[in-house]
């Protein structure tokens, strides 16, 4: 039960066979999206994020994504992606201020010395803890995370499950997708169920 008025809220997202998807998070929450491989879980973060074209809206504060500039949408919503792209030649290109990072870094067990390297010298793991700290350099109200931990140890996942709290604490919300039941458990105060279409089907 949402306890306050939602920050993120999701009205009849649709996108080619997946959803309709109706959703809210509240600030300081975080909800788990869990289904079967199709059910649409990444589609349905990407729709959020306004990554790709879909029916339905969505709304931080009962603002409108529709009614904004994309940029001004993207700069409240942030989208890890479990494969997350890298444009710029160097780790420290994709950060606003890289020298503030390197608290974070420690605590994600991260060399200072990767800002300076090509994303492709890192690991799959490095690749994924940067990427996350790239999202929430700027402390974004709504954090989309799409299988954050997939790539990590046991220390590495406790370590990011920490901030993500934290984040939550400083009243963020978060829309979580992860195969792992216990992460679920150990974050999500609420989980949404998604179904393939087919299972949809009347």
């Amino acid at each position: 039960m949402q306890t306050q008025p939602p920050t993120l809220t999701a009205k009849g997202l649709k996108f080619q066979s997946i959803g309709p998807v109706d959703l809210a998070v509240a600030a300081g929450g975080c909800l788990a999206l869990v289904g079967p491989s199709g059910a649409g879980k990444s589609l349905t973060l990407k729709m959020i994020a306004d990554l790709v074209p879909h029916d339905g809206d969505c709304f931080i504060d009962g603002t409108a994504a529709s009614s904004m500039p994309a940029p001004r949408w993207r700069s409240q919503v942030r989208y890890v992606s479990s494969e997350p792209g890298w444009w710029a030649p160097s780790v420290a290109g994709h950060f606003a201020d890289p020298k503030t990072q390197a608290d974070a870094m420690k605590r994600l067990f991260l060399d200072a010395s990767l800002l300076s390297a090509a994303p492709d010298r890192l690991s799959t793991g490095e690749r994924q803890r940067m990427a996350f700290l790239r999202a929430i350099e700027d402390r974004p109200k709504v954090l989309l995370l799409d299988e954050p931990t997939s790539a990590l140890d046991p220390a590495s996942v406790t370590a990011v499950e920490e901030i993500v709290r934290e984040l939550m604490a400083a009243g963020a919300a978060i829309v979580l997708t992860s195969h792992d039941p216990e992460q679920v458990e150990r974050l999500a105060d609420e989980v949404l169920t998604l179904k393939k279409a087919t299972e949809m089907a009347p």
